[in-house]
């Protein structure tokens, strides 16, 4: 039971890690002189960032992911938290439901952000208030992170759904 509960704890603290570094690093779009995210696109050449701001084109897409992804990462945290006060205040027998709730709803978030962002990607790199062209990009690792975190934290919520409290 010892070993199943590391692995827990050890799946959980790595799906919020992939969901910080998704949320946080500058690499959802990137081409070979840029790179782009939901809140900046710098480019690689003067090692300048500019902050996505109102004046782009489909701004509200933009914003929905960063609360998405902002929400889904507190979700994960918050899990984590009520989940290691449950494992001390749970009766024996009884089912982590509530942690499974909140990191299922994590998993929701993510997903909505990356469905968002992979949908509307064409309308956002179109925009006239980029200083450079980013069209001409792909998918960087932080849209990939994004989506093996929605894995991980659908698998996780799955699994305290099913955890009994055993001695």
């Amino acid at each position: 039971m010892l070993i199943l509960l590391a692995f827990i704890i050890v799946f959980h603290i790595t799906s919020a890690a992939l969901l910080f570094i998704s949320t946080i690093d500058n690499a959802w779009w990137v081409g070979d002189n840029f790179s782009t995210d939901v809140w900046r696109m710098c480019s690689t050449n003067t090692s300048t960032c500019m902050a996505i701001t109102d004046e782009f084109n489909e701004y509200q897409s933009i914003q929905a992911v960063q609360a998405a992804m902002v929400l889904s990462t507190i979700f994960c945290c918050v899990a984590f938290l009520i989940f290691i006060l449950q494992l001390f205040r749970l009766k024996q027998g009884e089912r982590f439901v509530l942690t499974s709730i909140i990191q299922l709803l994590s998993c929701l978030c993510v997903m909505i952000a990356a469905s968002i962002y992979t949908d509307r990607h064409e309308e956002l790199h179109q925009s006239h208030g980029y200083s450079m062209e980013v069209s001409k990009g792909q998918y960087g690792y932080s849209f990939v992170l994004a989506w093996i975190a929605f894995a991980f934290t659908l698998i996780s919520g799955v699994m305290y759904l099913v955890l009994r409290k055993r001695k």
